[in-house]
């Protein structure tokens, strides 16, 4: 079998900030992650083999010269000892365990030091997406020549608004080569003549340092979930903010608010995070809703909204992307990641819907036990996590059900 992933890079960036951090503020702690499958697939006969097998290939990468050196150069923010972390780290097949039920449903679980584990989950999602293809047969229907094409008309069309957007679709691309594609077209787009936008970079390290891009990301709800299994959803963002702050010294400084709700967010965004950090990000919820709950805030604190980024990342196409733009350019400086339609949009193909949580977490190995987390989404029906935990943080939320 063909090795999937080949680069040690090819992951999101956001994924390496928040090892940092982990390292930095939380060096001991375990934590557990459990792969769902929001359409309930049922994948081809020994799937679960083969990317158990996949998984095992990973523990052959290594970090190179090259790679560190792109790092340094375009995360600057990124403190130096980190990278002497990364020469020595190396993946581990003991940390996951998968397997499908009677029913052909694909079950996937890894445990470990979190600073270990933390780099595992958008590789395996990458994997799973590109295997599932793969063995179904559907890569049949890639056509990159078309891809291409089809991917150069988003961005004029994008680029053409004024919108300033990044790829975010590593973890559901429908293949390494699709992610490329992407990149290729997105930048030659962009270098083609004077826009009102720009398309700014990639959340995947190894083609940001292939097509000399910059490496976007910061964040993802892990982060905030994982401290509010240790400590509590109440006063979760908080400590996020501040460790955040304790590491990376005001860079990095975007936000991602939604873990728990923007209500118990609110409570702890206090002004002097207001002042620290540059922006916030919208990743469920409606984004209009959402962006005048943000402006709101800030005009609270004296502070004018204009000033801030707001980064929406929340299931965009074109079109989505194109209409917040119009109304948003008015209230903020926005932004927009965009993934799984850049990534994975080919015709006669459905994306798979999956995701890779972090559902418990205990401060330190000398713990006994784990404490369960969950993550509330503003979309409903998209909260993870048991529906005993989910609702335990609800009721310490003061959240209605």
């Amino acid at each position: 079998m063909e090795q999937i992933i080949k680069h040690f890079t090819d992951d999101d960036l956001y994924k390496f900030t928040m090892c940092c951090a982990v390292i930095d503020n939380f060096p001991r702690a375990q934590v557990k992650y459990t792969f769902t499958d929001r359409d309930n697939t049922v994948y081809p006969a020994g799937f679960a083999e083969a990317l158990t097998e996949q998984i095992a290939m990973l523990e052959d990468l290594k970090i190179t010269d090259d790679e560190i050196d792109f790092m340094r150069r375009k995360c600057s923010f990124i403190p130096g000892w980190f990278y002497n972390y990364l020469k020595g780290y190396r993946f581990n097949r003991h940390w996951s365990k998968a397997w499908q039920d009677d029913e052909g449903h694909l079950h996937v679980e890894f445990e470990g030091s979190w600073a270990d584990t933390i780099l595992l989950e958008v590789k395996v999602l990458a994997i799973i997406s590109d295997l599932y293809y793969e063995m179904t047969g559907q890569n049949r229907l890639f056509d990159y020549d078309a891809y291409y094409d089809k991917t150069y008309r988003k961005a004029e069309r994008l680029l053409g608004a004024g919108c300033i957007y990044s790829d975010f679709g590593t973890r559901r691309r429908a293949s390494f080569m699709a992610e490329d594609t992407v990149i290729r077209a997105m930048k030659d787009c962009n270098m083609s003549r004077e826009w009102p936008g720009r398309f700014v970079g990639t959340s995947n390290i190894y083609l940001a340092m292939k097509y000399d891009l910059l490496p976007i990301g910061t964040m993802a709800h892990e982060f905030v979930c994982a401290i509010g299994g240790m400590y509590g959803p109440q006063m979760a963002n908080n400590i996020a903010m501040n460790s955040w702050r304790n590491t990376f010294r005001g860079a990095l400084g975007t936000y991602l608010y939604d873990s728990f709700g923007w209500d118990i967010f609110s409570l702890n965004f206090s002004e002097d995070f207001a002042n620290l950090f540059k922006g916030l990000r919208v990743d469920s919820g409606d984004n209009y809703e959402q962006l005048m709950l943000i402006v709101d805030k800030y005009r609270s604190f004296g502070i004018d909204p204009r000033t801030k980024q707001v980064i929406f990342s929340n299931a965009l196409d074109t079109d989505s992307a194109i209409e917040v733009q119009q109304f948003a350019k008015d209230y903020c400086q926005p932004s927009f990641g965009i993934g799984t339609h850049f990534t994975n949009d080919f015709d006669g193909v459905k994306p798979l819907n999956i995701v890779i949580k972090l559902v418990a977490a205990k401060i330190t190995e000398s713990w006994t036990f784990y404490n369960e987390t969950c993550k509330l989404s503003e979309d409903e029906g998209k909260h993870t996590g048991r529906p005993e935990v989910v609702k335990r943080f609800m009721q310490a939320l003061n959240i209605n059900s």
